[in-house]
This record gives structure tokens, C-alpha cells and sequence, in this order.
């Protein structure tokens, strides 16, 4: 599924469900997180570099979705 553009009346909502758990794990920490911590939060297999690329490309794609959901 493609990530919308963030933009004013697009609510966090019309993100995949995948997507949404990430911005909530995100939303959840204390400060700055590594993938690798996101990845805990949402049960991906950590330890298998092949398991955690993809959820550091969705954390680029979500970099728009991310200062908002902090704030």
C-alpha cells in the first residue's frame, strides 16, 4: 500500500495498519529511536538483517507522518 503525503486534512488514520503501529511506536519513546527499538515494539525478528531493512524503509517513507506524531 503507498504511504499518503502528509498533508493538512489527511489523518494519521488513512496510513497502512503496519504503518500506523510504527508511527505508534514512535509516538511511544521516550526521544529518537534506532530501527532496530521500533522493530522490538512491533515484532519484527530483529536479529535477521533481512527482517529490519524493510521496516527502515517504511521509517523513511513515514519521515513526513513522524514529526507529528511526536508532537
Amino acid at each position: 500500500m503507498l504511504i499518503p503525503h502528509r498533508e493538512p486534512g489527511v489523518e494519521e488514520g488513512s496510513l497502512p495498519w503496519d504503518c500506523q503501529r510504527i508511527v505508534t511506536a514512535v509516538r511511544q519513546a521516550a526521544g529518537p529511536v534506532m530501527a532496530r527499538e521500533v522493530g522490538e515494539v512491533v515484532g519484527v525478528d530483529v536479529n535477521v538483517k533481512a527482517k529490519l531493512e524493510p521496516l527502515r524503509s517504511k521509517l523513511v517513507r513515514l519521515v513526513d507522518w513522524l514529526p507529528s506524531a511526536l508532537g
